[in-house]
């Protein structure tokens, strides 16, 4: 299968769902949960998670719950709450009425852990954070029982209740399972379930000054929620015995199934909140909603479709081996939406002008132009021609190179749905030398761009009318990195990989004039150039700029080609 297809790729998720359905396991019920932290914003690896928890409920009639895992209050924020929502919905999933919070389970957690100190199974240990990585031991050493291993149920219940009451400072005692510190699994060797954290929570305020492990927070979560298919990436695996304990051990109304995947790793990206935000704040990037970023936020900001996103995840699939994912591919799904939706328009992003010598002075035609070639119920529109246009630059060259087939001194092409012309005279800058100006003649029986006589010419420019034209920035991005893995070649430096060109901005562009009330976020083809969104944040009104979202050129489909090769 073509990884084009729109087939959706493989997903052995699916296939065990469907066994559990069959066998009635959990009574048919199918309960996923998408479990985000508030410490950052959202990428495209959280949108595989997003589309795999929410697709499956979907696709067997359950229902899954969106859960905060709010238990980290030095690196939670309200602010990432808010684009957090914001970025579900706009991938297009609803979580309805089961929006919840790790902290909503904060007294029932501290139950649990009551519970277990009660029987035997946890207990208070006053090592520093130094001294629990020394005694735990390594992946050939077994670990070293904590001196306070076998402190009393009494003096343990004691100790932690006094934790609770904010008696102790920061670090200086934990709440540690007890379990096995000769396990060949690290994960096992006593885990702390419980910090000191005299921190305000953004949900809880001061109610709190301890606050529950990922690990042990999440299965018991999981387990009040009564989710059927707890899934996860690869890295969690280890922990899943971890998880199975918790239940275990604790006297929970239901016992959920872990389930493990292969994360997103995409190439020319970093994915890891740490490094993403060494770039916002090291100023490598203006922000997590910059438009070279691989969050959701910059994505959307770039013109990157919620429809294409679901569709590179269903093409992804979804295993258990690691694997690196081309950036192209992405690209690939977001030109093939917005193919069809964008709307057609012309834009020059370095402008030449062009004077017809011949066409009447103040003179304005309006041509008609397809919005939309391939969906063609989009219409038609006016684009004003006069005596003076612009052209690309780029699109002129004084003396040619051999299949140079666009405009030069004596030579005749195409404006696209205008008129055949060609050029005359060149004018130069005096100073530099710079060519400034183009002198050209039309042919005014060549109007909509054929000619009565038969005769061809090999290129067709797009153009815009120099008086009417409206004047914008446009920033074209690049990818921000320069190699497929950041930092591989540099001993994990992947800042010695930034891209120096991934923005280039162009202040001097000229856009015909149907994009004068162009609204942000508001998507086009520029003819020739790629697709371009309204930038949300910096527009204002008659006054658009533009984000290049990807190219017209296709390297998926020479990737592809070599691969069958």
């Amino acid at each position: 299968m073509a990884i084009t297809d729109s087939v959706p790729a493989p997903n052995f998720i699916h296939h065990i769902i469907d066994e559990d359905v069959k066998i009635h396991k959990n009574d048919g019920r199918v309960i996923t949960r998408f479990p985000p932290e508030p410490n950052g914003y959202l990428h495209i690896g959280h949108a595989k998670s997003i589309c795999l928890n929410f697709g499956l409920a979907a696709d067997y009639h359950g229902v899954c719950n969106l859960r905060f895992d709010d238990t980290n209050p030095s690196k939670e924020e309200v602010e990432y709450v808010e684009s957090i929502l914001a970025d579900v919905r706009w991938v297009g999933f609803d979580w309805a009425d089961r929006l919840f919070f790790a902290s909503d389970y904060f007294e029932q957690l501290y139950q649990y852990a009551l519970h277990l100190i009660t029987t035997g199974k946890a207990y208070v240990c006053d090592l520093s954070p130094e001294q629990v990585r020394e005694y735990r031991g390594t992946l050939t050493q077994p670990g070293a029982d904590s001196p306070f291993r076998n402190r009393p149920v009494a003096e343990n219940l004691d100790l932690f209740r006094r934790m609770r009451a904010g008696e102790f400072p920061d670090g200086s005692r934990t709440l540690r399972a007890k379990i096995d510190m000769a396990s060949p699994n690290l994960n096992m060797r006593d885990p702390v379930l419980y910090r000191i954290k005299h921190e305000s929570h953004h949900r809880t305020g001061d109610a709190w000054c301890i606050y529950p492990m990922y690990d042990y927070a999440h299965p018991l979560s999981d387990a009040l929620e009564g989710i059927t298919h707890s899934i996860c990436t690869m890295e969690y695996e280890d922990h899943r015995v971890l998880y199975d304990w918790c239940l275990e051990n604790c006297p929970v109304p239901f016992r959920p199934h872990q389930y493990e995947f292969a994360r997103l790793n995409l190439s020319y990206t970093v994915m890891s909140k740490r490094k993403l935000l060494q770039l916002v704040n090291e100023a490598h990037v203006a922000g997590w909603d910059d438009p070279r970023m691989p969050t959701l936020a910059g994505m959307r900001r770039r013109g990157y479709t919620p429809e294409a996103i679901r569709t590179f995840c269903e093409r992804i699939g979804v295993g258990k081996r690691e694997n690196l994912v081309d950036l192209a591919l992405l690209e690939f799904c977001v030109r093939e939406d917005l193919n069809y939706r964008a709307p057609r328009v012309m834009g020059v992003l370095r402008p030449l002008k062009v004077v017809l010598l011949n066409y009447p002075e103040g003179q304005v035609e309006e041509l008609e132009a397809v919005n939309n070639p391939e969906d063609l119920s989009q219409g038609t529109r006016k684009v004003p021609f006069s005596r003076e246009l612009y052209i690309e630059a780029e699109d002129f060259m004084e003396n040619p190179p051999k299949k140079f087939y666009r405009l030069a001194p004596g030579r005749e092409v195409r404006l696209r749905y205008a008129y055949f012309i060609k050029c005359e005279t060149v004018v130069k800058d005096p100073v530099t030398g710079e060519v400034v100006e183009l002198h050209c003649t039309y042919d005014p029986g060549t109007r909509g761009g054929y000619a009565p006589d038969g005769r061809q010419v090999k290129a067709t420019l797009h153009w815009v009318s120099a008086a009417q034209a409206v004047a914008a920035e446009v920033r074209l991005y690049d990818r921000l990195f320069t190699q497929a893995v950041p930092g591989e070649e540099h001993g994990g430096d992947f800042k010695a990989d930034l891209n120096p060109a991934s923005l280039t901005v162009l202040n001097s562009c000229r856009l015909e004039p149907s994009l004068a009330g162009a609204l942000p976020g508001g998507f086009y083809q520029f003819e020739r150039q790629g697709y371009f969104c309204v930038d949300a944040k910096d527009s204002a009104p008659g006054a658009p700029v533009f984000n290049r979202t990807v190219t017209l050129k296709d390297p998926w489909a020479k990737i592809q080609q070599a691969q069958k090769q």
